[in-house]
Order: C-alpha cells, then structure tokens, then sequence
C-alpha cells in the first residue's frame, strides 16, 4: 500500500505534485521566450525551412525525454539523470552531471532575472532594474521554500498564461489567413514563394563572413527546446510517478508540433519570411496586424494599437517568470539529489517542516544573486562568455542523458528486468540522438560559434579537477 504524504519520511521529498502541475510543468516547459522571440534570428539565417529545423530538433529532444521518462518512471528519485549517472556510469559522472546541470541554470536565473529587470522597466521607467530583478528574486525564491505544491500551482498558471497566450495567435494567425483580414500578403504561398522553402540552402557562406541555411540554424533551433528535460527532476515529488511522467513525456511531441511546427506553418504564411528582422518574429508580426482592430467597451472605443507592446511584454515576463521559478526548484533538487550522493556538502540535503530543501534553495539564490551583480559589472563581451558556457552545458546534459540511458537498459537486460516505460527504438534512438548533438557541435565550430564547442573540454576538466580535490579530500578525513 502507498504510503501518504502524511506519513512520508521528514527527510524525504514530499509527492505534492498532481498530475495538473505535471502536465502545465512539462507543457510550460516546451514554451518559453525562445519561441515568442527567438525564431527571428533563425529565420533571417534558413527562412521558412527553419520549420523543418524545429521538427528534426523537436523529434530528436522527444527521444531523449523518453530515455530520460524511462529511467525516472522506474527509479522516481531526487537528482534525476545525476542519480542515473551517479548509479549506471560511475561517480564522476554523477558529479559532473549534477554540477554541469546546477551551472547550466544559474546561469540562466542570470539572464532571466536580467530580463525580468528590464520587462519591468518598459511599464515603470522610473525603478532601477536592479530593483525589480530584486522583487521577483525575493518572490520567486520565497514561493519554492514554502512548499512543492505552492511551486506547482505557480508554475501552473505561468504556463496557462502561456499556453493561452500562444493558442490565441495561431487561432487570430489562421483567421487572417483564411479570411482575407491579413490583406494580400497574408497566403500559404509565402511558405515557397520567396526563393523555395529552402531560400538559403542547407549550409552555406554569406560573403561576409558568416553562414546561412538551415544547418546554419539548427544550434539556434535545439537551444530553443532546453528546459524540457525538468520532467525528470519532477518524478521524486510527483503523485503517482509511474502515470503521470509517462503521459507528460509522452505529449511533448504533439505540443511540439502544435506550438512550434503548427504555428509556425500558419504564422510564416501571413507575410513573406523576408520581412522578419533578427529582433523581430512571426509572433510579433500578428500582434502588428491587430493595429487596425478596434472595440468598444462600455461606451469607449478601445484602439488594439495601445495594447499590443503591454501584452507582448506582459506575455514575455511571464515566460521569464515561468522559468526562473522552475530554475529555482531544479537547481535546489539536483543540489539534494548530489548531497545525498555525497558529491555536494552534506548539509545541502537539509528540508523543513514543508519538506522542502531550503539550503539548496538559499544556496542556489545566493549564487544567482552573484550572477545579478557581476552582470551589472562586468563587460559585455565577459557575459558573452558566460552565455557560451549554457550553450556548452546543455550539449553535455543532453549527451550525458542518451549514454546514460544505454548503460541503464544494459544493466537492465542483465537483471533481466522488463521497465515500465520504454523508450522508442531502443538502442537506435540513443545513436541517433547522440550523433544529432554531435553534429550541432561540428556545425557551431564550422558556423564560427568556436567558443562554445571549446568551453566544453575545459568545463569537464575543471569538473573533473574538483572531483579529484574532493576525493582525496575525503580520502584524507576517513585516514584520520
């Protein structure tokens, strides 16, 4: 019999999240500002064949969130794939899994709450960015201590405010489409009209120094998708684990191909792919198209003109929200799931009444409040860097995933154990995903983005450095 929260042990997670927080928090993740204003940049470079871009990533993302649901739905504990690589590859890889996830999205909190500054500061000018990145790192910080569920809710109505926000512009995209208000632009010809579907190619040299096509994109493309993988560190504090990651994981591929290939099908048809700027998106572009839309409202006329930036900016801060909420609570599980390892101090494995690991949390605020305050300092070219370092730990987490998940069903094929949830054309998804990431690496080096690709050997070295110091550390104390 299942015990309940009730009863649970003081020193384990607390199952506080139902399948409603499982299903927005996935769902959430699949959507955030990468996709209400990222795809321009990837746009100008491949045009309307950075579709296909978003299928091939989005696909080859579902694969490893399969390897990743078939691991947690037969092992549903605290750290996630850290624990796997901690238990399937070795204990360096625990460590360097678990850390190089906990960097990934501090430095992420860093631009979020960045961003968050400045979404603030379009409606009140007045108020130091600093200081609103401050109000909502307090809130954020202070909604994750009091308990999983409140974590839950919170980050189920972000994700409502999302879902809904981009279900109305691919509903508001298709009427324009189809009835003639989008004006005579507004065709699915726009698709292959300007140059083909592949106006630029696959891959090729701009004469200015730089690359173009859809190759060119896809490193833009994949990034886009990054934060999916926090399904997995949901399974220790889920209701009923075994049903609900898998119906969660499971929907990623149709959310995909709604909320990226779907909409992006409707709204590069509403206005040749030529007119989108680096700053600019197919999102942005209908919102344009609601300047001429007007309605009363209790006697007053209403003109859309003056509400299409706050709804955008509101739309945007809320997906900051959304993810620097759900940075806080992964980064503070992965730092439990490494303590109880015992590859991070063991007092990071402390919970409070709510069971709630509130020095993982105060920890991991700490050094994003840091990342605040350099961010402010230091030069732009030093943020750069930094940033470069996310594109570089979020390849290793994904590769990490994939060979992880080859050794755990290896294992299993010896216990001659038969899992709950497996993944798809096992074990020639995990090649194909594993050759997919690498190929993105010898296109970023190829496409001059070198930076990134050459952060990842030393990233693993300084890791594995500071496993070897802790260690022997470690090895000293026990000869004492």
């Amino acid at each position: 019999m299942e015990s309940t929260n009730q009863n649970q042990d003081p020193q384990q997670l607390k199952r506080g999240l139902q399948n409603r927080h499982i299903q927005l928090i996935a769902l959430g993740g699949a959507i955030g500002t990468g996709l209400f204003l990222g795809i321009g940049p990837a746009a100008v470079l491949a045009g309307p064949s950075v579709i296909l871009g978003y299928a091939m990533a989005g696909i080859t993302v579902f694969f490893i969130m399969r390897q990743l649901g078939e691991m947690v739905v037969e092992e549903p504990v605290s750290g996630s794939f850290s624990h796997f690589a901690y238990r399937y590859w070795g204990s360096f890889a625990g460590f360097a899994s678990g850390w190089n996830y906990w960097i990934l999205y501090i430095l992420v909190s860093m631009s979020e709450l960045t961003a968050i500054g400045v979404y603030v500061h379009f409606w009140w000018p007045e108020v130091p960015l600093w200081a609103s990145s401050l109000f909502f790192f307090v809130a954020i910080n202070a909604l994750n201590l009091s308990s999983v569920k409140v974590y839950g809710e919170a980050e189920f109505w972000f994700s409502i405010v999302k879902v809904v926000a981009i279900i109305a512009m691919i509903v508001f995209g298709i009427y324009l489409l189809f009835s003639g208000s989008g004006g005579p632009q507004a065709t699915v010809a726009n698709l292959w009209n300007d140059g083909g579907f592949f106006p630029k190619g696959l891959l090729g040299y701009d004469g200015s120094g730089g690359y173009q096509g859809l190759f060119s994109a896809i490193a833009l493309i994949m990034f886009s998708f990054g934060g999916l993988e926090l399904i997995g560190i949901t399974a220790a504090e889920a209701d009923k684990p075994e049903k609900t990651i898998p119906k969660a994981t499971n929907q990623v591929i149709y959310r995909i191909l709604i909320f990226y290939v779907g909409a992006l099908i409707i709204l590069f048809s509403l206005s040749p792919w030529k007119s989108i700027t680096t700053d600019s998106s197919p999102f942005v572009m209908v919102f344009d198209s609601l300047k001429g839309f007007q309605f009363s409202l209790f006697g007053k006329t209403i003109y859309f003109t003056s509400l299409i930036a706050n709804v955008l900016n509101l739309i945007v801060l809320t997906a900051a929200l959304s993810v620097y909420n759900s940075c806080v609570y992964s980064n503070s599980r992965m730092l439990f799931g490494l303590a109880e390892q015992g590859n991070a101090p063991r007092f990071l494995s402390k919970l409070n009444n709510n069971h709630v690991p509130v020095n993982a949390i105060l920890v991991s605020g700490l050094f994003a409040a840091i990342c605040i305050i350099v961010n402010k300092l230091i030069p732009e070219k030093a943020l750069e860097v930094l940033m470069s370092l996310v594109v570089s730990s979020l390849i290793i987490n994904w590769l990490m995933i994939s060979v992880v998940h080859l050794k755990f069903r290896k294992v299993k094929q010896e216990e001659q154990v038969r899992t709950k949830f497996p993944s798809f054309i096992y074990p020639l998804s995990n090649y194909i995903c594993l050759i997919f990431l690498v190929g993105i690496l010898v296109l970023m080096w190829i496409t001059g983005m070198k930076l990134p690709v050459e952060l990842i050997p030393v990233w693993v070295l300084f890791l594995y450095i500071c496993f070897w110091l802790i260690n022997r550390q470690r090895r000293q104390v026990q000869q004492v």
